[in-house]
Order: C-alpha cells, then structure tokens, then sequence
C-alpha cells in the first residue's frame, strides 16, 4: 500500500515537476508600476517566494478594460511583457515555477478605470451591490453595458493574446481566472448572467465562454501548461447562482477531457460563510466532476493541507495570506516552525513595507 501524500510530496502538475504540493494562492497587491508594469519590487516579491511547489501570480489583467483596483498588471503591452520577463527570469534564476493569472474583471471596475471613460462590460446590464475605489474614493458600482454577441468573440481573443505574451514573458504556463465574480464567473453564474442567446440561459450556454477561453488558451499553451479558477460556494463581488453544484460540477465535467494541469477549486471558509455563503459547494463535493489534479485553497494551515491530500479531494493546496507574511513557507511547515503574523494594512499599500520586508527563518 502507497503512503497518502503529503504537502512535502512532489507531484507533477501537467508538465512542471513540483518539489512539494504547497502553491501560492494568486494574490492581488496593487504595487504594478504605471502602465500596469511589474517592475524589480514586484520580481523580489516572488523571487522571495520561490520554494513554493508552484506559485501562481496576482490577477493580470489581459484588456485595458479588464482592471477594477489601481496599480495591479497587465499582460497586453510589450513593456508589461519585459516587466514580467524580470519577474520570471528572477524567480527561474532562484528555482521557482511560476504561472501567470489570466484575468478580466467585467462588471467589477468603473468608468475611472475604463480607457474610454465608458461603462465597464459584463454578460448582462446589472449591478453589483457594494462600492469600487477608484484610485481617489470610493464610488457606488455602475451599471455595466452587456456585450453584444459580436464582441464575445474579441473576449476570447484577449484571453489568447494574453495568453500569448505570457509565454514570450518566460512563465511556465498560465492559469484562467474563472473565479471570485469576475467576467467569465459572471458569464457561468445565473445570477449575474441573464442572457436570451448562447451564452445564457441553460448552464450548458452559460459555461460556453469558459470553454471557449479555455480551449483557446490550450491552443497557445497546451492543456499540461493551463490551470483554471472556479469559487464554487463564493459570494465575493455579489455572486450567487441557484444550483452551484449543477453548474460547477458541468463545466468540471466538460474540462476533464482536456486534460488541463489542474483546476483550482476554492473551498468555503468560514469568512464566506458570514458573508452569506452556504457550506457545501467547494472542492471535497466536486471531486467525483473533474479526474485531473484539483488544487484548492481557502485558510488551509498544514494540518487541514495534509488532511485534504490525505482524503482525496485535492492534490496540492494553495496559501494565500500566510505567503504574504512568509516567504520561506514550505520551510517553515517543515520545521514547525512559528508563522510571522500578516499586517493586513499592507496588503494594498504601495512600497516594500509588508511586501519584500517579511523575515525568513535563519539558516
């Protein structure tokens, strides 16, 4: 009989050999210099971090109306692609592995962020509860513009043309940013997606772009170079659907013939429960969808890591906040070693503070 994984035990995820099965969780941190440009702060941050199995980069924009928070990046300019190209090389150069998040915001941005002053796009003109910063205030949300069916086409090219820099930028694949009420999560949730044309309406028409995207990414990268995102139980961004676990578990169904490097299945903390989510809906019940590598996330620590490799229901496992606060993570789980605490007051400050200055254990 086979010893159950562990966080310590490599895996290989499509085509990267991972020394261990403790990612780091995609994590916005609005430090991007002007023209959305990663710079040499940025490539510290993740070079920092590079004993993670896999570490898979902040949400990156692929379209100039793609962003809703100021000073994150983007993957659609050649000066963007240089400055990822220092993160990537960096990160290589310690003996990491890194793939980009490729990422469109929809609805969740404002006319500020907008090249054209415009409203931002979405599947269907409707609004999303809450407020936006928009780099001066905070402002209530808009109503976006539903796109018309003739753009969705264009939506797909970005996500391939994104897809495409990425590579020419030197990462080792890419990961689609399906998750958290972001354009293609607006498109597969019927909450937010009223549409009367093939992209709405039954959830086989609601998953089309996912699909879409995908398979367009894999004609860029390969299917063992591309993950995908999905928060199943997520309400963030005013998400909601009436049948999460039919919708989830037939765009994982759809995916698995694809053979994609893994999706990355959040699970429902008790955070989102207090902000209205249901238990239930997350990565142990969407298991039996979806046969290649599930990684997941959502405040696991090394016992509660251990224990869903130990069950079956993921693969590797994906730290968000305790990455921010500990670069040499993997280091510290295995010596038991204590975690620094996060300042959460830099989590979206400019600068070094509470980005690059977290101490490493002493060798």
């Amino acid at each position: 009989m086979s010893t159950p994984a562990n966080l310590f035990t490599p895996i290989r995820i499509g085509a990267v050999e991972a020394p261990n099965r403790i990612f780091m969780a995609p994590l916005t941190r609005c430090r991007a210099a002007a023209g959305n440009v990663p710079v040499e702060l940025n490539a510290l941050y993740y070079t920092q971090r590079a004993t993670a199995g896999l570490i898979i980069t902040e949400a990156t924009s692929v379209s100039p109306r793609g962003f809703g928070y100021p000073n994150t990046p983007g993957i659609f300019t050649e000066a963007q692609v240089a400055g990822w190209r220092t993160v990537t090389n960096s990160v290589h150069a310690a003996g990491g592995r890194i793939f980009l998040q490729l990422w469109h915001v929809g609805r969740i941005s404002h006319p500020s962020y907008q090249p054209d002053g415009g409203l931002p796009v979405a599947p269907s003109a409707i609004t999303p509860r809450g407020q936006i910063f928009t780099g001066t205030a905070m402002a209530d949300y808009v109503a976006p513009r539903a796109l018309e069916l003739s753009e969705i086409p264009g939506i797909v090219a970005e996500y391939v043309h994104g897809a495409q820099l990425a590579k020419a930028a030197g990462f080792d694949g890419v990961e689609i940013h399906n998750a958290n009420g972001y354009l293609l999560d607006q498109f597969l949730r019927d909450g937010t997606n009223h549409r009367t044309d093939r992209y709405g309406g039954s959830v086989q028409n609601r998953a089309r772009l996912t699909l879409e995207v995908t398979e367009a990414v894999v004609g860029v990268w390969g299917a063992d170079r591309v993950g995908i995102r999905f928060s199943p139980g997520g309400v963030f961004n005013d998400m909601r659907d009436s049948n999460p676990l039919e919708t989830f578990g037939y765009v994982l169904q759809e995916l698995s013939p694809l053979n994609l490097a893994y999706a990355h299945v959040t699970a429902v903390t008790a955070q989102d429960i207090a902000h209205g989510a249901k238990a239930g809906v997350g990565p142990r019940e969407l298991r039996s969808s979806y046969r290649g590598n599930i990684v997941t996330a959502g405040g696991f620590d090394l016992g509660s890591g251990n224990q869903a490799l130990a069950e079956g229901w993921a693969d590797a496992v994906a730290f968000g906040v305790k990455f921010i606060a500990n670069p040499d993570l993997p280091a510290r789980f295995r010596a038991g070693a204590a975690l620094n605490e996060p300042d959460e007051t830099t989590f979206y400050a400019p600068g070094p503070k509470g980005y690059t200055d977290y101490t490493a254990l002493a060798r």
